[in-house]
């Protein structure tokens, strides 16, 4: 790190448990996040404020006047761009060290196979069942840890996957792909703005704890808010061996 450096992740540098190690970890890091909404928006706030070295932003939408009230990456003038765009412009503004790859497409098995390796975590920001499978799948396939949010109404969760962990399970233990799921979006439930605020911050904090290999991320643990009553319950979760994605890599 150079001077500029040491000053600016100061604080960072000041707790014991990061200190140079940790950060010069960030700043060599990539991180994809795939969604710049709700929960992508603070999430990837917060890793370029932190020095993560490179992010791969992606999503395929574009701002939407109703995204303002949540989605703290865009501001008004940013209403019909593409979000990854904005959300460069946003980032580069809150530090302009950080390298930002704005993908504005929708991510599928093939785009996932190929990018997922190259990383060192991937945080699943979508609200679209099928999508969070994918990215789980391929984070399986190539032992790339995985943080998972999701947000809707009042009721937020969070959970951190990491394949390098032989008994960590994948998303898909915890939610099966064949189980019978209504989709449901904040479009036609709504969303409290704080709530995604709270659930996004958390996945960058978890993003940061993998990456620099300090504390107790939550593997095996399933975290969940209740931001009306402001209430947190957390359950256990565990590897399935006869899951269809993480069973038989695990040699299951």
């Amino acid at each position: 790190m150079n001077d500029d450096q040491l000053l600016r992740y100061s604080r960072h540098i000041l707790v014991d448990e990061i200190g140079i190690e940790a950060q010069q970890r960030f700043i060599d890091a990539h991180a994809i996040i795939v969604g710049a909404g709700g929960l992508g928006s603070p999430a990837a706030l917060y890793l370029a404020a932190a020095g993560v070295g490179r992010l791969t932003l992606v999503d395929a939408d574009t701002v939407d006047l109703t995204n303002l009230q949540r989605q703290i990456l865009h501001v008004s003038a940013s209403v019909g761009r593409r979000k990854v765009e904005s959300g460069r412009e946003m980032l580069a503004r809150i530090n302009p060290e950080v390298v930002v790859n704005a993908v504005a497409e929708r991510v599928d098995d093939g785009w996932l196979d190929r990018e997922v390796p190259h990383a060192n975590v991937v945080l699943d920001c979508t609200d679209n069942f099928a999508t969070r499978h994918a990215i789980n799948r391929a984070c399986v396939k190539h032992r790339v840890p995985l943080v998972s949010g999701a947000a809707l109404r009042f009721d937020g969760q969070i959970s951190t996957f990491d394949f390098r962990n032989e008994a960590s399970p994948c998303y898909a233990c915890v939610f099966p792909e064949d189980q019978p799921f209504e989709e449901v979006a904040c479009s036609t439930m709504g969303v409290f703005a704080p709530t995604v605020g709270i659930i996004g911050s958390m996945q960058a904090a978890e993003a940061l704890k993998v990456i620099g290999a300090i504390g107790t991320p939550l593997v095996g643990r399933l975290t969940m808010l209740d931001s009306l009553r402001m209430e947190w319950n957390t359950m256990r979760i565990a590897r399935q061996p006869d899951c269809p994605v993480c069973g038989h890599e695990h040699g299951s």
